[in-house]
């Protein structure tokens, strides 16, 4: 049977009481030393670079779970392309919530927004060619759900989201069970999922194509031995390409005709954008 897809939504309040808990502790000793009691504070979020937005709602609710009496105007909708100086959201409330709650609310909303900017750029390198890009695996432990959000929202597809909802037979899988036919004919008896198999050689893909793959993953294969690997499959399984891709290369890669690519470096290497959040008073 299908795996039922995880739940973001409890996902997220999780990541964000394991966040706020990890900074505040017993308590913001900042604010509680120089913040009046009942002072209201309100502020402007902006992007401070070109970025695509993934991760604002998330970081609504870190101001909101520290008080209910905060209000977050949001000026920006997930996904977006933002231009340096947008507006992301307006916020006001309890000086004390908002300020405790700030770093970890940035700290989320650039982490996220960076992977989804990053992803786009790669997006957009192969816009036209009908290849599809996919992140992976590569991800923070505890954030991957969160990252894999933002990966979509700069317009990648997910890949599997773990061991549990894909069958991936990858080198060592085929070292332990003595080959790539034997290996997809064991993933076949156990389950109904789609089969991948992971090929270095034109010899594995003529096997895996044999064998009755789905889909077969052309790991870290030079471009011309690529494109003869994707004639070679003919259609008759999907292709995924993956190892190394750059900006400088995907482009050529997608031209071979691969139906995907897979690229770690979207949430394995993302640097954070930069967003500020200026306060003035209420």
């Amino acid at each position: 049977m299908p795996v039922p897809p995880p739940d973001l939504d409890q996902a997220v309040l999780r990541l964000i009481d394991d966040a706020l808990a990890e900074d505040i502790g017993p308590g913001d000793i900042t604010c509680q030393a120089v913040i009046p009691p009942g002072l209201d504070f309100s502020g402007v979020m902006a992007a401070r670079e070109d970025m695509v937005v993934a991760g604002l709602t998330f970081a609504a609710r870190v101001f909101r779970r520290l008080s209910p009496a905060v209000r977050v105007d949001l000026a920006a909708e997930e996904g977006a392309l933002m231009t340096a100086g947008g507006v992301l959201a307006r916020i006001s409330g309890p000086a004390g919530a908002l300020l405790a709650a700030e770093r970890t609310a940035l700290n989320l909303l650039q982490h996220l927004s960076g992977i989804a900017t990053l992803t786009r750029t790669y997006v957009d390198a192969i816009a036209g060619t009908g290849t599809i890009l996919l992140d992976t695996r590569k991800t923070i432990p505890g954030l991957r759900l969160v990252e894999k959000y933002a990966a979509r929202m700069g317009g990648a597809q997910n890949h599997r989201m773990g061991l549990y909802d894909g069958i991936l037979i990858k080198d060592n899988h085929l070292a332990v069970c003595g080959g790539v036919t034997e290996a997809v004919r064991r993933a076949r008896a156990a389950s109904r999922v789609a089969v991948e198999v992971e090929c270095d050689t034109l010899e594995q893909v003529a096997e895996a194509v044999a064998a009755g793959a789905d889909i077969i993953l052309l790991d870290n294969m030079p471009r011309p031995i690529l494109a003869e690997a994707v004639h070679l499959v003919g259609g008759r399984a999907k292709t995924e390409c993956s190892g190394g891709v750059t900006l400088d290369t995907i482009r050529a890669l997608a031209e071979t005709g691969v139906d995907y690519i897979s690229v770690g470096r979207l949430t394995q290497s993302a640097g954070a954008v930069d967003i500020g959040l200026d306060w003035r008073s209420a």
